[in-house]
């Protein structure tokens, strides 16, 4: 598949879950189309597609590693999603990210990936958590924020009392992940 055949199948009417599926598959093993594929994101928060941002979503479940040469540009992008249906798949992204950094302590993202991009990160997903956004989003952005207080000493006081100033309005997704997390948090002495 070249950059030219990854637009067009992108941007060619909304996918099926098969067909991203069969893309995701092919990009496998074309870890070169990472970075078209981001940028295929940010191009299509501007449309109402949100093509890319599935595919990237279910590409980075397989191969997150693909994800760290452009880190830089995937942290820079981030607050200038509009899309609801981009902002949940990258969300997600930024979770599993945080996840393979804090809590897998994968060596590969603790090298990579600086102190300033993890910050962009932590405002955008603080962002997404109090901001008008659908539930999925904000219970990613969640996620990530509490690994983040891991290492930014201040976050994980402000994300319990954002969790207790808003636990009891979500949904009952938002009410359970906000309780889980609320008692994470009291585990850690907070």
């Amino acid at each position: 598949m070249t950059k030219q055949q990854l637009h067009t199948a992108l941007n060619s009417g909304r996918l099926s879950k098969e067909k991203i599926n069969t893309l995701v598959d092919q990009l496998v093993s074309l870890p070169e189309l990472t970075e078209p594929l981001l940028c295929e994101i940010f191009a299509q928060d501007k449309t109402d597609s949100f093509n890319a941002s599935w595919v990237f979503d279910h590409l980075m479940r397989k191969k997150l590693i693909y994800l760290l040469p452009h880190f830089e540009k995937f942290s820079l992008g981030l607050e200038h999603l509009t899309s609801e249906s981009i902002i949940r798949p990258m969300a997600h992204v930024c979770e599993l990210t945080m996840e393979t950094y804090f809590k897998t302590k994968d060596v590969s993202f603790r090298e990579h990936i600086t102190d300033e991009q993890l910050e962009r990160v932590m405002t955008v997903c603080f962002d997404w958590l109090i901001g008008k956004h659908k539930v999925a989003a904000k219970v990613f952005a969640m996620t990530s924020l509490y690994y983040l207080g891991m290492k930014f000493d201040w976050v994980h006081p402000e994300l319990k009392l954002i969790l207790e100033q808003t636990a009891h309005d979500g949904t009952a997704g938002y009410k359970y992940r906000s309780r889980k997390t609320l008692a994470d948090l009291k585990k850690l002495g907070f």
